[in-house]
This record gives C-alpha cells, structure tokens and sequence, in this order.
C-alpha cells in the first residue's frame, strides 16, 4: 500500500485534547490536587497492588461490587445521601463514564445540549458517538438560571442535557432549583458533571440530594481532584438502576481494573487526610480571590479548585509572561480570561508573585470593562 490510511473525514486536521504538560516549578494549569499521597496512604496503595497482583491472572470483578459499596459509603458521609451501591456506576476517570452516557444516550440523530463556555472534552463525547452537539451561552457573569435553560430546550427536544456544577472553566455552581426544572422538562437525560463537587462553598447542596426524585437524573463524579487521584483514572456516576443498566450495556469487557478497583478503595479508606487537603484547598481559593481583585482583576467566585481571573488585554501574552517565571496556568474560556489552579500555599505565593511582575509590564494587564466577579 503506497499511502497511509486516512481517518475518519470528520477527524481530519483536528489535534488530540489535552493540557500543555511542560516542566515548570509551578504547574497550576490542570486542576489537579498539588497534594501528593501520604507515605501511610502510599504503602497501604502497595500492599492493596501487590494483593491484587495475586490475582491479575484472573479478570478483575467486572461490576465493582466491593468498590460501590465503598463509594456508597462516602456519597452517605461527604453529602448526606444515602443511596443503594446499585444506583452507582465506576470507570476510568469521568470521561469514561460521559462516553458511557453519550454511547447509551446519544448517537446518530441524537442532541446533547451544554452551557458554554464549559469543559470542551464534551464536544469529543458527542463527535465520537456521531452525537449533534449544541452549546449555549451563559450569561454575562456566567450564571445559569432556570429560565435560561428552559428557553435553549424549547423545540430543542435534548436527548442529553448537560449541567456542569461547579463548571469549568468558571467554577460556578449550579442552584438545585435549575436542575429541577431542567430534569421536569427534559425528555432526555439530565447530566450533572459535579468533578469538583469536594471543594464546594459551605451551603452548597450537591445534585445527589435530587436523583431519587427525578429517574433521568445522571450526576458524575470523579477520584482524580478531591482524592488526588489523577493518575489513578476513577470516576463513577450515580443514577437510578434503570439508567445504571443502560451504561453497562456500553461498557467494554472488564473495563475497570483490578489494580484501579484496589488503589480507589484504599484511597476511600483514607478519605479523612484527604478530605483536609480538601478544606486547606478551600481556604487558599478563597484568599487567592481576595487577592486577585485586589490587584485589580475580576475573579469569578469558585466552588472548585481553580479560580478564572481576568480580564487582560493579551491574555497569551500574559499566560506567556507567567510561564517565563516559572508558572503555568490554563488558557481557557472566554478571551481575556486564564484560569489557575489552586495549588499549595507555597505554589500560590509563586503564582501572585509572577503575576505582580507581570502587572508591571508595559501595557499588560490592564484590566477591561465587562468582568465578572
């Protein structure tokens, strides 16, 4: 054969997804937990592999069974709802999980709806299941209301709706009334991508609080932020047993490690120093918004772990600026705006002492009209 195969028209020129991965001394550009493993939660990790080494001859428990008890046991005691390991569906990462929900839900002739601007990895969802893929914009500051939502469905007939809480890029979290209404009037599935769901504002109230009630509600979760388990690749979704058993007609083979199910159990059984992490995350957002709009730049209130600040009148240049002194952040979202993870307190000290020599460069940062926060 003289010439390489081609792929798929609709795939031609496109690049894969993905972050820059360059080796800086601050990497705040992923959302990822700064926080490595303790070395008593880096052993037990050890002991569980090499127990499951014992068996790696066998095909891992395809249902997951002992790991949904687990996570059961921690939705109970993170958000105070309780429901059976069966409404409970785990996969690689989060991202297995939505094209779980896009093969079962999507397809040819199918629609999925998002609110932009919000996690580009949905629109490679849709793409690979030949889903019709619709975003629309939120509101000046971000939000997202009921009404706002109900006026995209109209004669839109979603077969999946897309409510991303707290949503990435913006870190805004989504009020339980929109859900509700989105989930009445919704024909299709509701989908609530809650990946940061951890490091939510006190008051906040995770959409968990509402799957009983509403059988087309879908809420994903994720192990790789609040767990520090990125490397690990764990998410699940939660949804009533009917929509469970759609995803599991979807799934590949034993799609879900042995080592993978082991390393998650370990990592829920240490959820207390975890979950420490999690509050001193918190705390360090909130300051880094504090100061941020100090400086002089809009910061939008986040219910995540990173924060979206702007806006700059060049903000490649000042993402460039930033990576020159040995920080990198994520350009993403609307222009004008970067987002920055939360990292350790040392991380973040860098990150706003990169930015305050960046805000003395000619012409920079001057803030513009029309900023959120």
């Amino acid at each position: 054969m003289d010439s390489l195969p081609q792929p798929r028209d609709d795939l031609r020129g496109l690049k894969p997804y993905g972050a820059p991965q360059i080796d800086v001394p601050v990497r705040l550009n992923t959302n990822e937990n700064p926080f490595a493993p303790s070395e008593a939660m880096a052993e037990a990790v050890g002991r569980a592999v090499a127990d499951a080494a014992r068996d790696l001859n066998r095909y891992p428990d395809r249902e997951a069974e002992a790991l949904r008890v687990d996570l059961a046991d921690y939705l109970a005691e993170e958000s105070g709802v309780r429901l059976p390991s069966d409404w409970i569906w785990p996969a690689n990462g989060s991202n297995e999980v939505m094209m779980h929900i896009f093969g079962a839900f999507g397809g040819p002739g199918r629609l999925a709806m998002g609110f932009a601007p919000t996690y580009s990895m949905y629109e490679q969802y849709a793409r690979e299941t030949f889903t019709t893929y619709r975003t629309v914009s939120r509101g000046p500051n971000f939000e997202l209301d009921a009404a706002m939502v109900m006026a995209a469905m109209i004669g839109g007939s979603p077969d999946i709706v897309i409510l991303t809480s707290p949503n990435n890029p913006t870190g805004t979290a989504m009020p339980l009334d929109v859900i509700t209404a989105t989930c009445a009037m919704a024909t299709g599935v509701v989908v609530v991508d809650e990946a940061y769901a951890e490091f939510r504002r006190p008051g906040t109230t995770s959409a968990l609080a509402l799957v009983e009630a509403n059988p087309n509600l879908i809420v994903t979760r994720t192990m790789s932020k609040a767990f520090a388990l990125a490397g690990a690749r764990i998410g699940y979704a939660i949804a009533r047993p009917e929509v469970i058993d759609a995803l599991r007609i979807v799934r590949l083979p034993y799609h879900l490690s042995t080592v993978s199910q082991a390393v998650a159990r370990v990592a829920l059984a240490h959820r207390g120093e975890l979950q420490a992490q999690v509050e001193l995350l918190r705390s360090e957002r909130d300051e880094l918004v504090r100061w941020l709009r100090a400086a002089g730049l809009s910061a939008v209130d986040s219910d995540a772990n990173f924060v979206l600040c702007g806006r700059f009148v060049d903000r490649h240049r000042a993402w460039q600026a930033l990576l020159d002194r040995g920080v990198l952040v994520r350009e993403v979202g609307p222009e004008g705006w970067l987002r920055v993870t939360v990292g350790t307190p040392e991380e973040n000290a860098a990150f706003r002492a990169a930015l305050a020599e960046v805000f003395a460069l000619d012409g920079m940062m001057e803030p513009v009209e029309g900023s959120a926060g």
